[in-house]
């Protein structure tokens, strides 16, 4: 039997008798609900009853009783009305419970003033970012993520589970310390040793590729895999904030501030035209396949090293010293010597040589994404 939370539809029965006193006795129920009512003699008025099963087959009255009992029951028609707007109901609850949505892009969507594509952008969620829902309708939702408030359509969004699943995959996840101390373990056990203690409250990121152990939560520790027990701390998924048109400027316009502050110009070199070979055949090896400005930077930690003086003082001491330039060590770099080097790659050489860096006084470089550092191309310099 359907069960409603607002409204019940109740069959009832009016009983006629002959004086006022009413006297029940003998109630029982049984499995279909039914139940045997026993009436004094002699009871007066109508009394409207309620909860009493029209499948009633006892109703027991005493000497001098009489009863009219009549039924109204809802039709098949109005308990499919009401089956389907309890569903509605449910499902209603269902999505109210869930308020994140997650960017549904490959790079970002813009959020808008209004519902419509010719409303004023008023900022971006990236494909990382997220939000809250503050109004959703059938082709646009109003979110809010940071300090971005504002209208995104519902087609480049993620709803309910599939924005909790999508997110596991682009965000972080933190594992927050609930104990006073918590050991840090080098593997997934009580008996492996302890690397480390820590304090309540305090964050560390997860390391959720490594495959899980029960009782068991991977985290990064001082730069490197620890473990800590699940019992103790609360895992929660750090979800990106978009930005909006104002921060987008503000940004911008720091990182400028930035760039300029690198690209200075520093004490030339004195160099040969060998000098100028050699340095920009090792800007091949290293960037040839880079923007003008990655090869240039190339060219400029080689310089900023032979200034230093933390390094060796000649270009060839630097290029060929025993474990920093791969190509020098592996055959590259004499192969391209030897089949010559391209005109942008010399062009680079001669201005670092000159003095010209776009990557301040940098002396290292690697594959982007190792570390902080300025980002040109697909290389990190630091």
């Amino acid at each position: 039997m359907l069960k409603f939370m607002q409204k019940r539809i109740i069959p009832y029965a009016v009983i006629t008798v002959s004086t006022v006193s009413v006297v029940f006795s003998g109630i029982s129920a049984k499995a279909k609900g039914d139940a045997v009512y026993s009436l004094a003699a002699g009871a007066a008025s109508d009394i409207l009853v309620e909860d009493i099963n029209p499948e009633i087959s006892d109703l027991q009255l005493c000497a001098g009783a009489s009863t009219h009992v009549r039924t109204d029951l809802p039709t098949e028609e109005e308990l499919e009305e009401l089956r389907q707007q309890r569903e509605a109901e449910l499902e209603a609850e269902r999505k109210a419970s869930f308020t994140m949505v997650m960017a549904k892009t490959s790079d970002y969507v813009n959020v808008r003033s209004n519902p419509s594509t010719e409303a004023d952008k008023v900022g971006v969620l990236y494909k990382d970012c997220g939000g809250e829902i503050l109004e959703r309708g059938d082709g646009w939702t109003k979110i809010q993520s940071g300090e971005l408030v504002g209208w995104v359509s519902n087609d480049f969004l993620y709803f309910e589970e599939a924005a909790e699943e999508y997110a596991k995959t682009v965000c972080k996840t933190y594992a927050t310390i609930d104990t006073q101390a918590l050991r840090v373990r080098s593997g997934p056990s009580a008996d492996a040793e302890i690397i480390g203690l820590l304090e309540v409250g305090i964050d560390l990121e997860t390391v959720p590729e490594k495959e899980a152990t029960e009782g068991w939560i991977a985290i990064l520790y001082q730069n490197k895999l620890g473990y800590v027990s699940s019992d103790y701390v609360t895992l929660h998924l750090s979800i990106n904030e978009g930005e909006t048109i104002e921060e987008i400027e503000e940004r911008e316009r720091l990182a400028a501030l930035e760039k300029a502050k690198l690209k200075t110009k520093y004490a030339s070199i004195s160099a040969n035209v060998d000098d100028i070979t050699l340095l920009a055949a090792l800007i091949q090896c290293e960037a040839g396949n880079q923007c003008y400005e990655g090869k240039l930077a190339v060219g400029a930690v080689v310089c900023n090293r032979i200034r230093s003086g933390s390094y060796p003082g000649s270009l060839r001491d630097v290029i060929y010293a025993p474990g920093q330039f791969g190509p020098a060590a592996n055959g590259m770099l004499d192969k391209a010597l030897a089949n010559g080097v391209s005109e942008s790659c010399r062009q680079a050489a001669i201005e670092a040589f000159g003095g010209a860096t776009n990557v301040g006084g940098a002396c290292h470089f690697r594959r982007a994404g190792s570390r902080d550092g300025v980002v040109i191309g697909d290389h990190v310099f630091y």
